[in-house]
């Protein structure tokens, strides 16, 4: 992680930065979890504002989901499992398992109401890629 911002999310508030190795422990290991997939935050500026985001959301939903950061190296394979097409994004599972995803920036009340809905959701199958999207329409 380059940003400063990133980084408080594991030294001010503790959350987790996943690798291969940490993965399946802590997706497993807690009940329902919120994953940030970052990436880039220099190509990707909000994903500085999702920093700020993550740690109030999770307090708004106070012991219902664990935060935790995906690092770099796996960001690319999990996106192709979860099947998300823009950065940054929130991940949600319930015992491994997808329920939704939040891609880009919101504002509050829409963070609110749309991680109430995944929370109320079924585990579900990831979406199927939009190829409009992925190909700029030229498929």
């Amino acid at each position: 992680m380059t940003s400063p911002l990133l980084e408080q999310l594991q030294t001010r508030h503790g959350y987790p930065l996943l690798d291969t190795d940490s993965y399946d422990h802590f997706v497993y290991g807690n009940e329902t979890v919120v994953l940030f997939f970052c990436n880039d935050p220099v190509q990707f500026p909000e994903s500085n504002d999702v920093a700020v985001i993550l740690p109030e959301l999770s307090k708004a939903f106070s012991g219902r989901l664990q935060a935790a950061v995906i690092a770099k190296p796996i960001e690319r394979e999990l996106q192709a499992r979860f099947r998300f097409t823009g950065w940054p994004s929130l991940v949600f599972l319930r015992n491994g398992e997808y329920l939704g995803v939040i891609t880009g920036i919101r504002n509050w009340y829409e963070y609110i109401q749309e991680t109430a809905e995944i929370l109320a959701a079924a585990p579900r199958q990831p979406p199927g890629f939009d190829l409009d999207k992925v190909c700029g329409g030229a498929h």
